[in-house]
């Protein structure tokens, strides 16, 4: 064999060894995708159910305290109060009723987080966040209270939603009543700058909220829903389907697209927070 029919059989070998390398490494990446998406689906499905088991069970947890409702700065109000983010004249709008000891709400927004702050930014959604205590009617305690009065709190500083996030990122096990104590949420607050002040701390330790965070749930069990998280896309259930689809950010960003087509993207100035 002369030197060049040598060394053309080297290229070759190394050719066909590469392309072997560069299929090896497309299946893992193929692969490595398909382990992701299955998770993502995975966790909504058991959100899902736990949201339902959690709803069936729970015997309408609220306050111990009385006094008159007192709404946080810039929340919807009427027959469902809520705390808005995102720019108020999007085109579309995502409803989310949560419980923040609740275990498949911290589910979904770990895996939603993302995707629901880019299309706000984006100016394609607004969001209304409809706080529920349905964990502290389950389990006893109060942290479900607690926290969503410090989540008002964080509203009215304009610091809603990354307090609103440290608090999911941060839960603790739904039997663990942690944040029922005052000094444990007032702790994280110092997870997001400029949060932790005299009139925070004495929001939180005042129950400033409480009664409107108490409004709140009662609407959640006056609604019918089944369970939290409950998510509504314009009105209509997307958790954890829509229609035949699962729910997933990519979903999310195809179903908001759709929802939004011929309209223009909101541009007006988002609630601080």
């Amino acid at each position: 064999m002369s030197q060049n029919n040598r060394g053309d059989g080297n290229r070759s070998a190394r050719e066909r060894l590469q392309q072997q390398r560069e299929r090896d490494k497309a299946r893992d990446r193929q692969r490595r995708v398909l382990i992701v998406s299955s998770a993502v689906v995975g966790v909504l499905a058991l959100a899902a159910v736990v949201g339902v088991i959690a709803a069936n069970a729970d015997k309408g947890g609220g306050s111990d305290k009385a006094g008159p409702v007192v709404a946080p700065t810039g929340s919807v109000e009427g027959d469902t109060p809520a705390i808005p983010t995102g720019r108020p004249d999007a085109p579309a709008t995502l409803q989310i009723w949560e419980d923040f000891r609740c275990p498949a709400c911290a589910q979904f927004e770990n895996v939603m987080r993302n995707s629901i702050h880019e299309l706000e930014a984006s100016g394609q959604l607004r969001t209304e966040y409809h706080l529920a205590t349905l964990i502290d009617g389950n389990m006893g305690g109060s942290g479900s209270l607690r926290a969503a009065n410090a989540a008002a709190c964080a509203q009215d500083a304009g610091k809603f939603t990354p307090y609103h996030d440290a608090l999911y990122i941060n839960q603790p096990q739904e039997t663990d009543d942690s944040f029922g104590d005052d000094k444990k949420l007032i702790e994280l607050a110092a997870k997001v700058p400029g949060l932790d002040t005299p009139a925070f701390r004495s929001c939180v330790e005042d129950g400033t909220h409480d009664s409107w965070v108490v409004k709140s749930n009662e609407a959640f069990q006056k609604g019918g829903f089944r369970g939290t998280p409950t998510v509504l896309l314009n009105g209509e259930s997307i958790f954890p389907t829509k229609g035949n689809e699962q729910l997933s950010p990519e979903n999310l960003k195809k179903w908001v697209t759709e929802a939004n087509k011929g309209k223009k993207p909101g541009t007006a100035s988002p609630p601080a927070g």
